[in-house]
């Protein structure tokens, strides 16, 4: 018997994409996610198996085989995402919804497709995608309160800590995990509510984890660029994400990569790469990404998977060479 998959990032901003689809649009539907940067999900998609798909929020470019595998077996497939997609297929099977807008995230685009219906869930996932004046408008288009939307940001944050690790042990919950225990929510605030619910959880473990990047050191510090390399501990792994994006909010000028260390799938020592464009300027993170074996993402954020220490340099000049330029 066929089955319908929903593939979404595990992240703050696929997760809450997802929340609204279904809580819109409920569906018995196979569930399929992994850590933040685990984005090629589409393979493990079986097209015999499926009656239908749906994908949010992990890169078209980084499943395109997977993807017209599914349309070459005339599976529907609904793709909705912000990164950059090279070649969107031309199928009567797919339905694309493609926004590169660096102030746009895939929880928006299911917002503005739905019109509306679970807005105060895609606040949170763009507080959480770090995309705050894109969060800040649509609040106010709901009339929030400074508390509401300080606790939207803290839950966004919280879910989108939650998504980073260098595999699901890292994680305090399993992402698929998190979306089935959200799910039981019909907005953010019934989940801020009960004293039960992941909100508490990862409130808690957030606040342990912070203690970890007390030994973060700068490698690189210039007026357009800081480099942080963090410690090598499965907290500072959990936090790599908020601590970078707090970076970027300090200084929004400034264009930030933070490095976290791990080894590669030959035991040789390697970073775990974050870039963010300066606040100001989101432009050319995912295009400096590129430029490394295991590197992509959008305008405004990207990240390499595994980056050997000899290639840091390397990334200095590029990442410093694009950002002189403004």
């Amino acid at each position: 018997m066929k089955v319908h998959y929903d593939v979404f990032n595990g992240d703050a901003d696929g997760i809450l994409a997802l929340l609204q689809l279904r809580l819109a649009q409920p569906i018995e539907s196979q569930l399929i996610s992994g850590i933040k940067r685990d984005i090629a999900l589409l393979q493990q998609v079986p097209p015999e198996q499926a009656s239908s798909v749906t994908v949010l929020d992990i890169s078209m470019d980084k499943n395109q085989a997977a993807l017209e595998k599914l349309l070459d077996h005339h599976v529907p497939t609904t793709y909705i995402d912000h990164h950059k997609a090279s070649s969107i297929p031309n199928s009567q099977y797919l339905d694309a919804h493609i926004d590169l807008d660096a102030n746009t995230c895939t929880a928006l685009i299911v917002d503005k497709l739905l019109q509306g219906q679970f807005r105060l869930w895609a606040v949170a996932a763009a507080y959480g995608d770090n995309m705050l004046a894109s969060a800040e408008a649509l609040a106010s288009t709901l009339g929030l309160s400074d508390e509401q939307r300080r606790l939207l940001n803290e839950l966004g944050t919280l879910i989108n800590y939650n998504g980073y690790g260098e595999s699901l042990e890292d994680l305090h919950f399993n992402p698929v995990d998190l979306y089935q225990q959200l799910l039981a929510y019909h907005d953010p605030f019934e989940c801020i509510g009960d004293h039960r619910s992941p909100y508490h959880v990862l409130k808690a473990a957030f606040a342990q984890d912070e203690a970890a990047l007390s030994t973060a050191q700068t490698r690189h510090d210039s007026a357009v660029l800081k480099v942080v390399l963090l410690p090598d501990n499965a907290a500072a792994r959990r936090m790599s994400g908020t601590w970078i994006n707090r970076l970027a909010n300090q200084s929004p000028n400034q264009a930030h990569i933070s490095l976290v260390p791990r080894s590669d799938a030959s035991g040789e020592p390697c970073y775990t790469v974050s870039v963010r464009a300066p606040l100001n300027n989101k432009q050319g993170a995912g295009e400096i990404c590129s430029q490394f074996a295991t590197g992509g993402g959008r305008e405004a954020a990207g990240g390499i998977n595994g980056m050997p220490e000899s290639e840091l340099e390397r990334l200095i000049e590029i990442a410093t060479a694009r950002y002189s330029k403004q």
